[in-house]
């Protein structure tokens, strides 16, 4: 596609939505950090067909120009970049989409989680500005949001609400609130989301793959897919509140369940639009108190993430799939570890979990024959690959097994990330199939935990977590 059709299909696209983020459940203190809530700017979220359809198809309409623009300085000499999405360009398309909310960056987490050598680097800065950027509702419109939810008398529902949020993305806002003296944070749903995933994401959909910004090995479409079903589910705030719920019930059933929290639900106080929770008083663990940064907190931190995937994937067949580190708080008073974020939580059938606990089992054994064979049971291989391709596949799997070879892993010192990558256009260029779609997501938390352990620098006893809860 020649980057002038992108700006005729830019003005023709009136319906052009773009990606998808959801709202975090955020923790706050009292003393909620004052520069975290001044990075916010409060606008009206665009709700009806005509408001929306022209918001983006001039979004579409100026990235293209502005891309056109950059095509003719390339050729002019005038420009020595070789991409075609300029700073301008990004900064138009962050401002525009911060705005907008709706589905922002939905796919934009799921695509931020492939490796940074598959996406451009334009791309990825791009990503990145629109996961710090968060726009508010007005006071008029959260008002409509409140009584359209819980009822003219939505007030009354509270001993206290606080009307400027704390904490804003795309799919909602976060409010500190009280319910009969207890604290909660009350995450309410900007109006029309649930209405527009399926228009933004295949307008989506026709600009990432009409422009080429993405490698196709990615299966884009496939990724958006997910992205439709998860972004569904996360609309849901009933959904959340019970997978919440039952979240907590499957840790009570744990040995270690002393070690985590989860938070509470108010069902008086939520519904599809609205949910309110228990205010959870931890600190995010790259915020914590200067006394509590220490070697020996991070390898503890470190070790309870991986546990928690390990009991997800074996025990609970139930995943919270969001890695964001923000969804896990240490509470310094309680030594517990608070889960928040249940939006995308999602189960596992043993038709899918059982075949992919025999990859597991068989990667970290360095099982070749077994690691192909499951594959092809799970559909990760279709049979008919090069040898090259299914040597690339198991190779990888094999490095992935390798922190749970060992009783002690030193993340700080793992190279997994390094021999994967070095895989990885091979696999793009010669992949056949999609993974089954189970897979977005749990390879996202995992993926997440492996990048965890890796910053915090942690020693974990992988090993020995391994063989209690998966065996080998």
């Amino acid at each position: 596609m020649t980057t002038m059709q992108i700006v005729r299909r830019g003005q023709a696209l009136s319906e052009l939505r773009i990606c998808a983020l959801k709202v975090r459940n955020y923790s706050s203190n009292s003393d909620i950090p004052k520069p975290a809530q001044d990075d916010m700017q409060m606008s009206r979220v665009p709700t009806s067909q005509i408001e929306r359809m022209y918001h983006f198809g001039e979004l579409a309409a100026s990235v293209g120009i502005g891309m056109l623009t950059n095509r003719v300085k390339q050729l002019s000499g005038q420009s020595t970049s070789d991409s075609l999405l300029t700073k301008s360009t990004i900064d138009r398309i962050v401002r525009k989409l911060s705005r907008m909310r709706g589905a922002a960056l939905k796919i934009g987490q799921l695509i931020s989680f492939q490796d940074e050598n598959v996406i451009p680097v334009e791309v990825r800065e791009m990503l990145v500005k629109l996961q710090s950027k968060a726009n508010y509702m007005p006071p008029r419109q959260l008002e409509k949001a409140m009584i359209t939810g819980l009822g003219p008398d939505w007030r009354d529902k509270f001993s206290f609400f606080d009307e400027r949020p704390f904490a804003s993305a795309s799919i909602g806002q976060v409010h500190k609130a009280a319910v009969d003296g207890i604290d909660c944070a009350v995450k309410v749903q900007f109006p029309g989301v649930d209405k527009s995933i399926d228009s933004d994401l295949n307008s989506l959909s026709l600009l990432l793959l009409g422009s080429k910004f993405l490698p196709e090995g990615l299966f884009l479409d496939k990724t958006i897919e997910n992205a439709r079903k998860e972004l569904k589910w996360e609309t849901d705030y009933v959904r959340e509140a019970n997978h919440a719920t039952k979240y907590s019930e499957l840790l009570k059933s744990d040995r270690s369940s002393d070690l985590y929290s989860v938070p509470k639900v108010f069902s008086a106080q939520s519904c599809k639009n609205v949910l309110c929770m228990e205010f959870m008083n931890g600190h995010e663990i790259s915020k914590l108190p200067e006394k509590y940064r220490k070697q020996e907190t991070y390898n503890d931190i470190a070790t309870r993430i991986m546990r928690l995937c390990l009991l997800e994937i074996s025990r609970f067949r139930f995943m919270q799939t969001d890695p964001n580190w923000a969804n896990f708080l240490l509470n310094t008073e309680t030594n517990k570890l608070e889960i928040l974020d249940f939006g995308a939580t999602r189960s596992f059938d043993d038709k899918f979990i059982e075949p992919y606990l025999e990859t597991l089992r068989a990667g970290v054994r360095k099982d070749r024959e077994a690691c192909e064979y499951y594959s092809l049971k799970l559909g990760y291989l279709t049979g008919v690959e090069s040898k090259a391709m299914r040597d690339a596949h198991v190779d990888s799997i094999i490095i992935l097994g390798e922190p749970f070879r060992s009783s002690s892993y030193n993340f700080s010192k793992q190279t997994v990330s390094t021999r994967v990558r070095a895989n990885i256009s091979l696999m793009l260029r010669e992949r056949l199939t999609s993974p089954p779609e189970e897979t977005y997501g749990l390879h996202r938390k995992l993926s997440g935990a492996y990048l965890l352990c890796s910053r915090l620098g942690a020693t974990v006893p992988c090993g020995d977590l391994f063989d209690e809860i998966v065996g080998r």
